[in-house]
C-alpha cells in the first residue's frame, strides 16, 4: 500500500467511509444541509416540514402553496388539504434540485387506518409532482406501517407503479408484512426503540452492538436478506452517531444534519456489520402473515404497539400545528 493511500485513508472522515458502503440519506427539510452533505436521497415527514415552514428562507414556497389553494377554491378544509399537499410537494421539488436520487413525501398520519384514503392522497401527491415535471420513478411515498397501510403501500406498488417507504415501523412483524406486499422500501427507527427500553427497563445506556434500536434492525436486514426479499431496509431516527456505525452495510440509512456533521468529522475506520454473507448463514426461520397473524404478532411486541401509536400521534399534531399555522395565513 503506497504512502498516498495510507494518507487518504488517515484523512476520509467516517462519512466518506459510510458512503461507500451504504447509501445515505439525509433527515432533513432544510436545503442547506442536503446541499452540505451531499446524500444520495433525502427524507422529509410533517415535523420535518413543520419546522422548515417556520424558517425564514422558505417564506415563498410557503406563499406559493397558499396560493395554490386559493387558486383551487373550496371549503377552508378543501384549500388547507390543498396547500398542504403542495407545500410537502414544493419541498419535495427544491429537495429533488439538489440530490440525485429520490425524496420521501409523507401521507397524512391521520390516514394511518384508512387503506383507500391512503391510497388517494398518495396518488394525488405523484400527480402535483407529475405537474411539476418530476417523475414518480424519484418519489417514495411515505405510510405508516399499520396494516391498512402496508395494504395501501401493496396497492400502490401493483396497481400504480408508485415506489412506497414504509414509515414508523417497530416491529419485526411490521417488517415481514412490508416484505410480502413488496414494498420498496421500510425506515425502521432505530433511535425510537432505543428511547423506549430506556424509558421502560432498568437499562439505560447500551453499547451500539447491544443497543435494541441497532439489534432490530440487523434481524430485519438478515431476514430480507436471507430470504431475497428486493425491499431496501433503511434505519432512521437515530440517536447518536455508535448506532449508525453499527448499521454500516445496512442498505440505505438516514441521518440528520446533526448526526452527518458529527461523523463528518470523525475520522475513525469504519468496517461494514451487516453483510449479505452473515445473512444468509443466520438461522433466521421463514413467516407469512396474514392480517390476523400480523395483528397478533404485533401486538405481543408492547414497544412496537407504544411507539407506533405513539409516532402517528406526534405527526398528526405537527399536522394539525402546520394547518393551524396555514390557516392564520389563509385568512391573511
Amino acid at each position: 500500500m503506497s504512502n498516498c493511500t495510507v494518507k487518504k485513508q488517515r484523512m476520509e472522515s467516517a462519512l466518506d467511509q459510510l458512503k461507500s458502503h451504504t447509501v445515505v440519506v439525509a433527515d432533513t427539510g432544510d436545503f442547506n444541509a442536503i446541499e452540505e452533505y451531499k446524500p444520495q436521497d433525502a427524507t422529509t415527514n410533517p415535523s420535518l416540514i413543520l419546522a422548515a415552514a417556520q424558517m425564514p428562507q422558505y417564506q415563498h414556497l410557503v406563499n406559493d402553496a397558499i396560493q395554490y389553494g386559493k387558486k383551487l377554491g373550496g371549503s377552508e378544509d378543501e384549500q388547507i388539504n390543498n396547500i398542504m399537499d403542495k407545500l410537502f410537494v414544493l419541498f419535495g421539488v427544491q429537495i429533488l434540485e439538489k440530490i440525485p436520487g429520490r425524496v420521501s413525501t409523507e401521507v397524512d398520519a391521520r390516514l394511518s387506518f384508512d387503506k383507500d384514503a391512503m391510497v388517494e392522497r398518495a396518488r394525488s401527491l405523484i400527480g402535483l409532482y407529475k405537474e411539476a415535471g418530476i417523475d414518480k420513478e424519484r418519489i417514495l411515498i411515505k405510510l405508516s406501517s399499520t396494516w391498512e397501510g402496508i395494504q395501501a403501500g401493496k396497492v400502490l406498488e401493483e396497481k400504480y407503479g408508485i415506489h412506497c417507504n414504509m414509515t414508523l415501523l417497530f416491529s419485526f412483524a411490521q417488517a415481514v408484512a412490508c416484505a410480502e406486499a413488496g414494498v420498496t422500501l421500510i425506515s425502521p427507527f432505530v433511535g425510537r426503540i432505543l428511547d423506549w427500553h430506556v424509558a421502560n427497563t432498568e437499562k439505560k445506556s447500551y453499547e451500539p452492538s447491544e443497543d435494541p434500536g441497532v439489534q432490530s434492525v440487523t434481524k430485519i436486514y438478515h431476514y430480507y436478506k436471507k430470504f431475497g426479499y428486493k425491499t431496501i431496509v433503511m434505519g432512521a431516527s437515530f440517536r447518536n452517531t455508535g448506532e449508525i456505525k453499527a448499521l454500516t452495510g445496512c442498505d440505505y440509512l438516514t441521518i440528520s444534519p446533526k448526526l452527518l456533521e458529527e461523523l463528518s468529522k470523525d475520522h475513525s475506520k469504519l468496517t461494514p456489520a451487516l453483510s449479505v454473507k452473515e445473512a444468509q448463514a443466520s438461522k433466521l426461520e421463514k413467516v407469512h402473515l396474514d392480517e390476523k397473524a400480523f395483528r397478533w404478532q404485533h401486538n405481543k411486541d408492547q414497544m412496537a404497539v407504544e411507539k407506533l401509536s405513539d409516532g402517528i400521534r406526534k405527526f398528526a399534531e405537527d399536522a394539525i400545528k402546520l394547518e393551524k399555522m396555514l390557516k392564520e395565513r389563509l385568512k391573511k
